[in-house]
């Protein structure tokens, strides 16, 4: 098994699955803050190099950036400089009509701070709403810092084409578009993913395993409602609401059981290998805690779907459209029920609750 990898840019290159840290943060239910570190260091020696995380992921800059110290520490620069840390910029909801390019490059000195590095690998960039104040500040304060060797590269997320072209147009090199992209999921192909080909854009995508729900652990199961744990699995069991009815969705996970049948492997290796195959897709965000699920996650690397799989595969699809509308236009309406989830103030308020929440 080899880990496949992709070059964003000449000289970038990341390992194709890259390891979502969402589920280390707040809100996700307890988390063995000194467990998780330490497990970070399994991932790089099986040859996932590439890590996610953002300003508003409560604590994660901070736990990666510990693990990157220890690496430092104990194996030397050499072995810390092949961990590639992807991370966002995401200033909050009430300050976007005041924001200033001094506040944006204050957010970027506190990641590299956190993340104890001298720069930052790849900075991925959202406005909660580009009605409100100018996000040509915030892209402006970073290119800015990219120019200063704070940051390597620049990226945007959960962006579809309409907000991304005016930084092409205004000359930025926006090297990767992070946006949720499954098999319960397909916004993304209608506009974006053609016109990220035409510019050398590169997709990132997240929600590879919908929070878990595209794995073995959900085959066969009762449909749950909306009572969990955490704010990842509502987010979620609301798209597989827009992919389908539950019936639907628990003949998608047969047809990927009997596929990973097929192949020896799990069926969320299936459900993985499928948004890697896409077109314009470089990797794939996979949230892991630990690194007990590593040998599953690694999985991927080893089937190849063949046309029959693919035949199978979509004529479930043909019957679940899924999601609707732009990439991330269901979420962006603070008013409905993907958007109600949300908390839009992190990078000032951690404790930030969501709407509606009291």
């Amino acid at each position: 098994m080899t880990v496949e990898t992709a070059e964003l840019r000449p000289g970038y290159h990341i390992s194709r699955v890259i390891k979502g840290g969402w589920q280390l943060a707040g809100d996700h239910g307890a988390v063995d803050r000194a467990a998780a570190i330490a497990d970070m260091e399994a991932f790089l020696e099986a040859g996932i190099t590439t890590f996610d995380c953002a300003d508003i992921y409560v604590g994660v800059e901070e736990m990666i950036g510990s693990f990157i110290a220890d690496v430092r520490a104990r194996r030397g620069s050499s072995m810390a400089d092949k961990v590639k840390v992807h991370t966002k910029l995401v200033p909050d909801l009430s300050l976007l009509e005041n924001i200033r390019e001094s506040d944006v490059e204050a957010i970027v000195d506190r990641s590299l701070k956190r993340l104890q590095v001298d720069r930052l690998d790849l900075v991925q960039f959202y406005w909660w709403d580009v009605s409100l104040g100018d996000p040509r500040v915030g892209m402006a304060a970073l290119k800015a810092c990219q120019e200063k060797g704070k940051i390597a590269h620049l990226g945007v997320t959960n962006w579809d084409v309409v907000e991304t072209q005016p930084f092409l147009d205004a000359g930025f090199d926006v090297v990767s578009t992070q946006v949720q992209y499954s098999l319960l999921d397909r916004r993304a192909e209608q506009t974006l993913v053609p016109w990220a080909a035409a510019r050398d854009v590169h997709l990132l995508c997240y929600g590879t395993l919908a929070g878990g729900f595209l794995t073995e652990t959900w085959l066969g199961a009762p449909d749950p409602g909306y009572a969990f744990e955490n704010r990842s699995l509502v987010k979620y069991r609301l798209i597989i609401d827009e992919f389908g009815s539950w019936e639907t969705f628990q003949a998608l996970l047969a047809t990927l059981k009997a596929i990973g049948d097929k192949h020896a492997v799990s069926l969320a290796s299936v459900a993985t290998r499928w948004v890697l195959d896409r077109p314009q897709v470089s990797a794939g965000i996979v949230g892991a805690r630990y690194a007990r699920h590593l040998p599953k996650t690694l999985e991927v690397f080893d089937v190849r779907l063949d046309p029959e799989d693919y035949a199978t595969i979509d004529a479930i699809l043909a019957k679940a459209p899924g999601p609707q509308g732009p990439v991330f236009g269901l979420e962006r309406d603070r008013n409905g029920r993907h958007g109600r989830i949300m908390k839009y103030n992190l990078n000032t308020k951690p404790d930030d609750k969501v709407l509606g929440s009291g």
